[in-house]
């Protein structure tokens, strides 16, 4: 796993970017989804449709498996790199970050069995996906800045 910081719509040229996540804080804590498939916690995420920017994308899932919307525009934090195995094929997702006051309501769907707001220090309930955790980390150095310039 890696990440690049970066322009928004400038990706590596290394490997493809299918792929969008984003990070949504409420106060001090991220918002994360637990995937039935993989059986683990990670940010809410998925595949850029066609005709979809990864911005749009990160939109879209977000609301799709969490029912839950930024406050605002989202920012774009970088490019998170990854393999996936068995192939052992790179790719990246363009990683984006927000905030929310307001606590959508969540319905379980065939994907997405639970949210939880996951203050980065207790243990959530069974797996969390090493990369989201990173990631997440990542952004909240980006929510920490924020805060700090509107106060």
């Amino acid at each position: 796993m890696s990440f690049a910081p970066g322009a928004e719509g400038a990706p590596p040229r290394d490997a493809p970017l299918p792929a969008a996540l984003v990070a949504v804080w409420r106060s001090d804590s991220v918002l994360m989804v637990f995937d039935r498939w993989r059986q683990g916690w990670e940010l809410p995420g998925g595949r850029v449709e066609d005709g979809e920017s990864p911005r749009q994308a990160a939109v879209r899932e977000l609301l799709e498996e969490s029912g839950q919307k930024p406050d605002g525009p989202l920012q774009f934090i970088g490019y998170a790199g990854f393999v996936l195995a068995p192939e052992q094929r790179t790719e990246y997702a363009a990683l984006f970050a927000g905030r929310t006051a307001i606590v959508g309501d969540f319905q379980a769907n065939e994907e997405i069995a639970a949210i939880r707001w996951w203050n980065l220090r207790d243990p959530l309930p069974g797996r969390v996906q090493p990369l989201d955790a990173y990631l997440a980390r990542l952004t909240r150095e980006w929510d920490s800045g924020l805060s700090h310039h509107q106060g």
